[in-house]
Order: C-alpha cells, then structure tokens, then sequence
C-alpha cells in the first residue's frame, strides 16, 4: 500500500529570521527531511497524489542540506567562547567581525551561530521566556531611527509612529532586552554601515550605544568589510580594537571541496539519479561555481527541482548546464 504524502507536504512559507517568531520557528525547525517512495510504488501514484509528492519535493530541495564546514565549526566555536568571556564583563565587551565575498557562507555561519547558542540557553534554563538571541540587518543608507527599528521589528514592538523618536525606541528595546536575558545580538549586513559619511558615522554610535547598554556578545557579517571603510577613522580602529575578525572565502578544490559536493548529493531525493555522479564532476563543479559553497548549493538544488520538473529524476552534467547562475559565479566560470 502506498503511504499517503499529503503530511509531507509544507505550504507554509519561511517567516523571516528578522522577526523574533520567524527566529524562532527557524531555531525549532528540524533538519530537512524526506522519504522517497520505492519505485513501484511512486510510478503508481495517481494524478493529485503525484502532484503533491512532487510539490514536497520542491519543498525539500528548496531548503534541503545545511552543511557544516570547517569555517561554519569555527565561527560557532569563536562566537560561544566570546559569549562566555564576556558575561562578567562590565566594560568593553569583545565581538566577531565575520567577512568574505558573496555567497562564501557568512549568513548561514551566523545563523547557525545564533541557533547553536540559543538551544544552549534552552537547555540550561527549561521553561524559561528569554530571548537570547537577536538577529538585525543593517539598513542600507540607515540612520540611528532605521537601525533601532530593526531591533523594534525583530521584538515585534508596536509600528513606531512618527513621533517616537530615536531613544524612545532604543530605550524601549533595551528595557526589554535586558528583561528577556539578552547575551547574543548577531547584526548581518554590516558593510552597509558606511563611516565614510555622516549617516553612516550616526549609525556607527548608536550601534555603539546599543553594544554599551545590553550586555550581550555583538558578532558581525559582511561583504568585505576590511574594504568597506568599516575600521577607518577613530571609530573604525575602536571597532577593530574591540573585535577578532573571521575571513570566509572560496572553497579549493581540495577533499574539503569534495567532501561538500558528496554530502549534498547524498541529500539528493531524486528517483533514477545514480550515486557518485556529482562528486566525479567535482572539477567541473568548482570550476562552475568559482568554490563559492552559496552558488554550489544554488545549483545543486536548482538542478534537482529540474529533473523533477521536467521528468529525468536524475542530475547529469548537461541538466547543470542549463541551471543559471548569479553573475559573479558565471563570471568567474567565464574567466577560467
């Protein structure tokens, strides 16, 4: 008998993890998971049945693997310890800078910081109401306003009015903040933060205002950061000064490399895709994708959705090649 699929399937889309409920239904969500169905048995799914099975495949392969890399280990290694330096720390409490080109795996590193950190906290303080964890963007071309507002949106405070200025904002996060047992704000983006201008200078202090009135860990991501103008003038060197910075990067087409393309064609749930395809165009691969881990799953993923689209059930090089690319990926290909 086949076994029904419509519970495998996931309508609900993603809230976003700059909200606390989409935080936490990030936090609480398991690992992604799929059974495929014997041969047999998926052959003889009739029309509605197929329709939905494929759909939570779609779902699947939308999300599918999140691999932990050496670089992913170290940042949550890095990231716990300094909560842990820092908790009797009274003054100037030390930070991570997290930097590297686009698609290098900053965000995620961040995130599954902030998640590994957070079921730590749950696990010690069962029962407890905390939010341990923030997670903001910068705003792009902010202002002290934009950037309190985005601690407001995440606590899900009421919609600020005009009239409410910025320290009405600030001090009302914080209250809540420091009621909730905050000890770690991640705060993505952060090349936005340009100190070569005025806005950006106002936006630098009232982050610094924020770093002195919470006693929480502050870890940062963003694109190339040390280039950015991020540690120039007086408050550069006093943010380089008070942080360790962690560089992520390409991958080389090393067992590191191979290693990542394996495991995430071991996620494959695809019904004629032959095992060990995608780890013996690693070369291609790498060569495809520039190393970039963000571009790799991106292809990956975009290329299972394909065959299932379009019937093949099966990766092979020719389907890679019709799944598009950003354009510094192709760029890079091209350039080869």
């Amino acid at each position: 008998m086949v076994t029904p699929v419509s519970d495998q399937v996931d309508d609900g889309r993603r809230v976003p993890t700059t909200t606390l409920s989409g935080w936490r239904r990030f936090v609480d969500a398991p690992p992604a998971e799929f059974e495929l169905l014997a041969n047999t048995d998926w052959k003889r799914l009739p029309g509605a049945d197929r329709h939905a099975y494929d759909e939570a495949r779609f779902n699947y392969h939308s999300e599918m693997v999140v691999v932990t890399t050496a670089t992913v280990r170290e940042i949550t290694r890095r990231g716990r310890w300094l909560t842990m330096l820092n908790r009797k720390e009274i003054s100037a409490r030390r930070g991570l800078i997290v930097s590297g080109l686009q698609t290098t795996g900053k965000s995620t590193a961040l995130k599954e910081l902030g998640r590994t950190h957070e079921l730590a906290i749950r696990r010690q303080h069962p029962g407890h109401d905390r939010i341990p964890v923030v997670y903001v963007t910068t705003p792009p071309k902010g202002s002290p306003r934009k950037l309190a507002a985005e601690f407001a949106r995440f606590l899900g405070l009421p919609a600020i009015k005009r009239s409410y200025n910025t320290t009405d904002i600030s001090d009302a996060v914080c209250q809540i903040l420091l009621e909730a047992r905050i000890d770690l704000v991640l705060v993505d983006e952060i090349h936005n933060l340009n100190l070569g201008t005025s806005a950006g200078e106002d936006m630098s202090d009232h982050l610094k205002y924020f770093t002195e009135h919470l006693p929480a860990t502050f870890v940062y991501a963003g694109i190339d950061v040390e280039r950015s103008g991020l540690f120039t003038g007086v408050r550069g060197k006093q943010l380089a000064g008070r942080c360790s910075l962690i560089n992520t990067g390409a991958f080389t087409p090393t067992t590191e490399w191979q290693s990542l393309v394996a495991t995430m064609e071991n996620a494959l749930r695809l019904h004629h895709h032959q095992p060990g395809t995608l780890l013996a165009l690693h070369t291609y691969l790498h060569r495809r994708t520039g190393g970039m881990i963000g571009s790799l799953s991106h292809l990956i993923r975009g290329a299972a959705i394909m065959a299932i689209l379009e019937g093949a059930e099966a990766i092979t090089r020719e389907l890679l090649d019709d799944v598009p690319l950003d354009h510094v990926a192709e760029t890079s290909n091209t350039a080869r």
